[in-house]
């Protein structure tokens, strides 16, 4: 039964309502598909098939009663080993981290995921406290391309996109702090949702503050809002976490994007270099969005760069995480990760509030931007995935995975929703993403605008033929 792992998880549920497989199935072909796949992608730091057989056999049960307990009763889902999941250790791709203890709490999103029933296959892998736009870590290695195993996934979320890519499970929890939910989205060819801050409750808090957001991988469009219909459930250990939505995310999906405001910024006024086939991918696909009916006009938000702003929040993060570590714990650090917590740990109180201020200025325009636009397009990375291992692309004369990231963590520093949506593939067969954002709160319409694309055929691409 390999084709259930091609399934959404909203076919999945409406099978298991039919009769015509059952949890027990669908988690069964999943097993077998990471058995098949992960030994060549390592999109996994840990299985368990028992628990994960065991979850399934009492989600069958309940559905033979016709009581399903929530809206993915039965759907496999995995985690970012970044996450807290009850059970076993979050070693959150390092060697610093003691897998000794009694790991008996879930993150708020993972709890509300087990609470409606989903079966916890595994989690997925990332770089050292999830750092940087790639994934490998010195704990747990490289995480490589499904369509091309000699590129990278993309990170931090690496691991979750290509899991989900595969096969090997409809649905899984990432974290965004500079895009890593869309980084590794795109480049592996799937959805990616940024919710806004405060949407998807997260404890613990992160150390990279409010840069630092949960949001659901999946198949398409539809998958992420019955995700975040889940996931968005109150908890109290998040102080900042935002009230109820009014409806449901998967209601507000109907309705398309005629007469919606839309402005198209192919590369942010000319600071950004865009590949060619990246620019017409997304180009292509814009055109498809004016076909719907929205009204596309080219328009730049008003912004310079912020990246030197979002690294001292960032490197500051990463100093933080890691400021307890003895010096032979640094020793085991990635290397990369090192540097960067020496260059945060020397920024003063008021270099760092002077990033807020920028931080500030920046959400004052895109504010002002969005009571003119209702959404803003752009391409998600100026480029496709360039080869595992590396955290920039050989010969680009890049320091850090913030120079091929500029459409992503600008809206990290604003904690607008985010996504990113596959629209076509490069001359060598790989992933482009095209992004999506919206004005703070405005999560349901940047999901309504991707599903459209996704209705129209503008937005999905063939699976990878990893065998």
């Amino acid at each position: 039964m390999t084709e259930l792992t091609e399934l959404t998880a909203e076919a999945l549920v409406d099978g298991y309502r039919e009769g015509g497989f059952s949890p027990v199935d669908a988690t069964r072909a999943v097993l077998r598909r990471v058995e098949e796949v992960d030994p060549a992608v390592n999109a996994f730091v840990r299985l368990d098939a028992e628990t994960a057989l065991a979850q399934a056999q009492a989600s069958a049960e309940r559905w033979r009663r016709g009581e399903p307990q929530g809206l993915v009763d039965g759907v496999p889902v995995s985690v970012k080993d970044i996450l807290l999941m009850r059970g076993g250790p979050t070693l959150r791709g390092s060697r610093t981290v003691r897998a000794e203890g009694a790991w008996d709490e879930d993150a708020p999103s993972v709890a509300r995921l087990r609470e409606h029933g989903a079966v916890f296959v595994g989690r997925t892998t990332t770089p050292e406290f999830g750092w940087k736009g790639v994934t490998d870590s010195p704990l747990s290695g490289v995480t490589r391309n499904p369509y091309d195993l000699s590129r990278t996934s993309g990170g931090s979320s690496g691991g979750s996109a290509a899991a989900v890519a595969l096969g090997a499970g409809p649905l899984s929890l990432g974290t965004d702090g500079g895009g890593s939910v869309r980084i590794p989205a795109a480049f592996c060819g799937i959805f990616g949702l940024k919710p806004t801050y405060g949407r998807v409750p997260l404890f613990p808090a992160s150390a990279f503050g409010t840069l630092s957001h949960v949001g659901p991988m999946t198949r398409d469009a539809a998958d992420a809002a019955l995700m975040m219909d889940v996931i968005t459930g109150a908890d109290w250990r998040d102080w900042s976490q935002l009230g109820p939505v009014e409806g449901g995310f998967r209601d507000g999906l109907s309705g398309g994007v005629r007469g919606l405001r839309v402005a198209f910024s192919p590369s942010f006024g000319g600071q950004v270099a865009v590949r060619p086939a990246v620019a017409a991918a997304v180009r292509k696909a814009v055109e498809g969005l004016a076909g719907l009916g929205a009204y596309v006009e080219e328009a730049d938000p008003d912004v310079t760069d912020p990246v030197e702003a979002f690294h001292t929040l960032w490197f500051s993060g990463a100093a933080r995480v890691t400021q307890n570590l003895s010096p032979a714990q640094r020793a085991l650090l990635d290397p990369g990760l090192r540097e960067i917590c020496a260059q945060g740990s020397g920024y003063s109180a008021l270099a760092y509030l002077a990033a807020v201020d920028v931080r500030a200025e920046l959400g004052r325009r895109m504010g002002r931007f969005h009571s003119s636009y209702d959404l803003l397009v752009t391409p998600t990375l100026p480029l496709t995935a360039f080869e595992a291992g590396a955290e920039v692309p050989k010969g680009s004369g890049l320091r850090r995975w913030t120079g091929w990231t500029p459409f992503t963590y600008p809206f990290n520093l604003t904690q607008q929703p985010a996504a990113t949506v596959p629209v076509g593939v490069d001359a060598d067969g790989l992933p482009v993403g095209l992004q999506i954002v919206g004005a703070r709160h405005a999560d349901a319409l940047v999901l309504r605008a991707a599903h459209s694309l996704y209705e129209a055929g503008i937005a999905g691409i063939p699976a990878p033929t990893l065998a």
